[in-house]
């Protein structure tokens, strides 16, 4: 029997244009992570920056952004998320312009660093305002699939808004896009958007931020070191640092009265199942994307330019997907749409051993996309799961949660998957090049494809193919393994959400069958308009 529901205010013209607001920093904040890729070359020339330089000129920006998520989620709750918002607005305009003119390497890390402290500001409070501004869960469903649409248009469109640019300007020119976009949030936002706050707020716990950041920070640093390095004591004493500080941050915060991350969020079995299947699926996603666009240049032979168009289908797929996911949620239980889209994306995983066939190019593409299709509705759904789940004095910290897991989950998908497959390739070469003393050349070849590729005029045909042909063994692998992970997670999302009716038709402390009583953090009408 449906149990009707009191699906809260619905949102007007003020809202609809609020949204269209909140989806310019997304866009920003997504192009950043891809663009300064591009302009490498041309900073490279004229900084002159060091090998240790460089990285952390293309690293720490992801770093503060993951390493201040929660610290910044709280502290919205407290002082507003809109009014967060802005300032987080105004110093990204600031950073990007002091980045944009940076004289030195040092610098122009100095303000990267920057930029991702004011970026871990502006993901949260979006994500957050959404859910203030949507009251009626499917309006707040489709927001939320918005939001998700806009950054992915923000990682497409970052290489060909970089390369327009490089075109005809200097590498800071992929800054200062950034200025005109949070000057129109900073003129409109005061108007459009909402203020929303905790009701009784205590201050910032600094000990519990320190905490925060010594358990965020040594993790992401150690899975960037095991993607780039391998396993080894640097990358997994980094990680083991960072748990057991995670420990601690975790013990202290049950001891607060006004905790920077309150434990009883995950005590919501929405939140924590939504926030577990999250990062376990974007382990797949993010592992074989990076491996799936390395075969498709580098094995298959397709330029930058080829490569993305080939990929295009998979970025429509994503937008309709998107859309389509909170609509079918109101027919249908939130976990038979999740998980019917993880079992499409097992499917897609299962394409991947195609690779090394005549047909591998398109394979890839077709699995790519069916892989990215099928995970929307997780992404979009098990998003608004973990925010809606949450009571609205702590929206900020649920979208933080949220926010970092994302971080998370792809970085150990790149980790992961990305040491599976160069375990596999190291395999096949090995067996391949047999010989006994092996010069520079044959020791690149073993290391990895790109030092195959490298070494090319020093080794004989035979031996690159043996490397591509070594690396698409990977590829299909890490393929067959994500096909079992995703289904098995698939099964895992029909037990573990089961008992969340389809969006909208939960009536407050409505009884499931079995007894269990269903939160009306969903329902609740929210703040006054």
């Amino acid at each position: 029997m449906r149990i009707p529901t009191s699906t809260g205010l619905r949102a007007g013209p003020r809202q609809w244009a609020g949204l269209a607001v909140l989806t310019l920093p997304t866009v920003l904040l997504a192009l950043d992570m891809s663009v300064l890729y591009l302009a490498l070359p041309s900073l490279a020339a004229d900084l002159s920056p060091t090998g240790s330089q460089t990285l952390w000129i293309m690293d720490v920006y992801g770093f503060m952004i993951a390493g201040f998520l929660i610290t910044m989620g709280g502290l919205g709750d407290r002082i507003g998320r809109r009014r967060l918002l802005l300032i987080g607005a105004a110093a990204f305009g600031a950073a990007s312009l002091a980045a944009a003119y940076a004289p030195s390497p040092e610098a122009l890390i100095a303000a990267r660093a920057l930029l991702g402290v004011a970026g871990a500001t502006l993901m949260p409070s979006t994500l957050s305002l959404i859910t203030m501004m949507f009251t009626d869960p499917r309006e707040r469903a489709l927001g939320i699939a918005a939001w998700m649409i806009a950054f992915n248009v923000g990682a497409i469109i970052g290489p060909i808004v970089g390369g327009a640019l490089l075109e005809y300007f200097w590498w800071g020119s992929v800054f200062l896009i950034a200025v005109p976009v949070m000057v129109l949030l900073l003129v409109t936002g005061p108007f459009l958007l909402p203020e929303h706050r905790e009701a009784v707020s205590g201050r910032i716990d600094l000990t519990s931020v320190l905490l925060s950041l010594v358990t965020i920070l040594p993790v992401v640093y150690g899975i960037k070191e095991l993607a780039k390095s391998g396993p080894g004591t640097v990358s997994f004493g980094a990680i083991v640092v960072g748990v057991l500080m995670g420990v601690v941050f975790m013990r202290r915060q049950k001891g607060l009265d006004t905790p920077l991350l309150d434990p009883a969020l995950f005590r919501d079995r929405r939140f924590g199942s939504a926030v577990a299947i999250l990062v376990l699926a974007l382990i797949t996603t993010g592992g074989i994307l990076l491996l799936g666009m390395r075969y498709l240049q580098q094995v298959a032979g397709l330029s930058p330019l080829e490569a993305g168009l080939i990929l295009l289908p998979q970025t429509i797929g994503t937008v309709v997907a998107s859309l389509a996911a909170p609509m079918l949620a109101r027919r249908f239980r939130p976990a038979t749409v999740i998980a019917g889209g993880l079992t499409l994306s097992a499917l897609g995983f299962g394409l991947f051993v195609l690779a090394g066939t005549e047909h591998g190019v398109w394979a890839t593409a077709a699995g790519s996309a069916i892989v990215f299709v099928g995970a929307m509705p997780l992404m979009v759904l098990g998003t608004d799961l973990i925010v809606g789940s949450a009571p609205a004095d702590k929206a900020g910290s649920a979208s933080a949660v949220s926010e970092t897991s994302t971080e998370l989950g792809v970085a150990l998908g790149v980790a992961i998957m990305g040491s599976l497959g160069a375990a596999v390739y190291r395999d096949r070469i090995g067996a391949a090049l047999t010989s006994d003393e092996p010069s520079e050349a044959v020791a690149s070849a073993r290391d990895s494809l790109e030092g195959a590729l490298s070494a090319a005029d020093h080794l004989p045909a035979w031996a690159i193919e043996a490397a591509r042909e070594a690396f698409t063994a990977g590829l299909t692998t890490v393929g067959v393994v994500s096909a079992i992970l995703v289904a098995a997670l698939a099964a895992m999302t029909m037990v573990t959400l089961r008992h969340v009716r389809p969006t909208g038709e939960t009536s407050e402390g409505a009884e499931e069958p079995d007894g269990v009583k269903v939160s009306p953090a969903l329902t609740e009408s929210g703040p006054e308009r």
